[in-house]
């Protein structure tokens, strides 16, 4: 008999748990504090945005480019010869 009380209690707390958060989210004042932190949000980083500071560019010219000498004299190696 106790053990039977014992799961109705928790049936009822279970569905009591479930009904109050239920009817939290789906209320109105939910949604308009959901609406309004979500448009903070945005202006939040619309403001951030317009104060960031830019910096200038100093990568102009930084490139040095270098002629390419061909060495004509290199050993020419040849692997069967080397093997013999």
């Amino acid at each position: 008999m106790i053990k039977e009380l014992k799961y109705v209690f928790y049936l009822i707390i279970i569905f009591f748990f479930i009904f109050f958060i239920s009817r939290y989210y789906f209320s109105d004042e939910y949604k308009k504090k959901s609406y309004r932190s979500l448009n903070l949000v945005d202006d939040k980083i619309n403001n951030f945005s317009e104060n960031l500071v830019i910096l200038e560019s100093d990568t102009n010219n930084i490139i040095e480019y270098v002629e390419y000498q061909k060495d004509n004299n290199k050993n020419k190696y040849h692997f069967w010869e080397l093997i013999k």
